[in-house]
């Protein structure tokens, strides 16, 4: 008998090593193989890390980009050629918490001065010109992901953690990964391919669930719907991320970080970011909690550019406004609530231009916001720049009332300055201008690197007569996209999107879907 049970103990134990040893092997496959496909991922260092924002809380801040290569079957959507230009691009915003999301959509047309970048794996870079323009979509041909950050950056003074670019392969198989999204049209569409442009998109009136090729067909086509822009494009991205966003909190993806490695591991061949892997792990599962309700997306705030009616540039005061809440986890103030909407809407196109225009860091700021920096940390020199009465000296004593160092006053070289004008000397001074900016109703930014560091040089021009009211306080980021009319991810149709904010929309298609 203690022989019977001596040779059962020895099979237990080595049926236990031999399930044990299939388990392990099981496992390492699955890792080998996930890992396999992880060192795919191009992880790209921080080349241009001199000159960063602060940062003012834990917050995560991601540079989302969508890269236009056409490589492989996807060549054809969206037109035969490609500029390797970053035509989505959007800045995700993470509360500290991780309780709420907001994800910014930067036009791809808006022109911005340009930043100097480095050179990127055989991309030539750029050299700073702040008085020439570019579209911010062609960042990222001049210099990677890197120069997209260093323009994003500089022009919104959000600190952004990481940037990720994934192509059109790669989103075509993470919206596969996910099982696909549910969207909703209110008529048929037929988007046929042409040399031009086009998506080959067919859809009949109504819900469906789209895979990945149709999910990427989607996120394209911009052709015969609404106004045919890029603006309202970004509208039915916007949608259909509520969706994702729906369809993945509903799955129970970010509780398994298994299923995330495996979604990961198929799209690596097609991403390029900072972050490690780990990282990229960890920022899924912490929003395993998150509400559709506390995700939002909003378009920047923008204005068509009047020298070219096909690009834009940020509406001030009301971008500042928006990026500083961001920046800093709030919501606006009432002095600068937003409005939503656009005075042009402008025909969407492709390219970089440069100009001799100032551009959108040269615009009006908002009176009434929360402070970028204390007052105290800013030494000011105060010129008088027009043809009439010298306001200097009242300035001075205004700027000292509110805690600035004013360090000198003067007059400035010539007397033709019509617009107050705020002058810094290199971007380690950009948050400093910033604050002194937002004292003035009007006042343009301007980087001349001339002047001496450290010291922000305002030349008062012929329209100014009185400082903005000061600073006021600020609460939680939720609502801004109410602010900014965005939606969130609770949202369940925007026709809007598919008919345009200024079209005719027929009554009987009012969120029909």
């Amino acid at each position: 008998m203690k022989r019977m049970r001596s040779t059962r103990g020895k099979v237990l134990r080595w049926t236990s090593v031999a399930l044990a040893a299939v388990l392990v092997a099981g496992v390492l496959t699955v890792y080998l193989d996930v890992r396999f496909k992880l060192d795919k991922v191009d992880h790209i260092a921080r080349i241009d890390a001199a000159h960063r924002p602060p940062r003012y809380n834990d917050a995560l801040n991601l540079l989302l980009i969508g890269s236009d290569n056409r490589h492989g079957h996807n060549g054809v959507i969206g037109g035969r050629y490609g500029c390797n230009c970053s035509d989505t691009l959007m800045l995700a915003h993470i509360s500290p918490g991780r309780h709420m999301v907001t994800v910014v959509s930067i036009p791809r047309d808006t022109v911005v001065p340009y930043y100097a970048c480095s050179p990127w794996q055989g991309l030539p870079g750029q050299t700073a010109n702040p008085n020439a323009l570019e579209r911010i979509n062609g960042t990222l041909a001049a210099g990677g992901p890197e120069c997209v950050r260093e323009t994003v950056e500089q022009q919104t003074g959000v600190y952004i953690n990481d940037v990720l670019e994934l192509d059109f392969t790669g989103f075509e198989q993470a919206i596969n990964d996910i099982g696909g999204v549910n969207v909703c049209v209110p008529f048929a569409i037929n988007n046929a391919i042409t040399a031009a442009g086009g998506t080959g998109l067919v859809l009949t009136a109504g819900r469906h669930h789209i895979w990945g090729r149709q999910a990427l067909q989607f996120w394209r086509t911009r052709e015969n719907i609404a106004n045919g822009s890029d603006i309202e494009r970004i509208a039915r991205d916007q949608y259909m991320l509520a969706q994702i966003v729906k369809g993945v909190l509903h799955s129970g993806l970010l509780h398994s970080p298994l299923k995330l490695y495996r979604v990961l591991s198929d799209v690596a061949g097609n991403l390029t970011t900072d972050a490690s892997d780990s990282d990229l792990l960890h920022i899924a599962t912490s929003l395993g909690g998150i509400s559709t309700g506390n995700v939002q997306f909003i378009t920047a705030p923008w204005v068509t550019y009047q020298p070219d009616p096909n690009e834009v540039q940020f509406e001030q005061p009301q971008a500042d406004a928006l990026f500083w809440a961001i920046a800093h986890d709030t919501k606006l103030p009432k002095t600068a609530r937003a409005r939503h909407g656009v005075n042009v809407t402008p025909v969407a196109s492709t390219g970089a231009k440069p100009s001799t225009s100032p551009g959108p860091g040269a615009s009006p700021a908002a009176g009434g916001q929360p402070l970028t920096v204390a007052p105290s940390a800013v030494n000011v020199m105060l010129l008088d720049g027009s043809a009439g009465t010298n306001l200097t000296s009242t300035v001075k004593t205004e700027l000292t009332s509110r805690g600035f160092t004013v360090v000198g006053t003067g007059y400035a070289a010539t007397t033709s300055y019509t617009d107050t004008v705020i002058q810094y000397a290199s971007p380690a001074d950009l948050a400093a201008a910033r604050t002194v900016r937002q004292q003035f109703d009007s006042a343009m930014l301007q980087l001349d690197s001339a002047l001496q560091p450290g010291t922000i040089q305002v030349i008062l021009g012929s329209s100014f007569t009185k400082l903005a009211k000061p600073a006021s306080t600020s609460q939680a980021i939720k609502g801004l996209s109410s602010s900014f009319g965005g939606i969130t991810a609770n949202v369940k149709c925007r026709n809007s999107a598919f008919y345009g904010y200024y079209d005719n929309m027929p009554a009987s298609h009012s969120c029909a879907c």
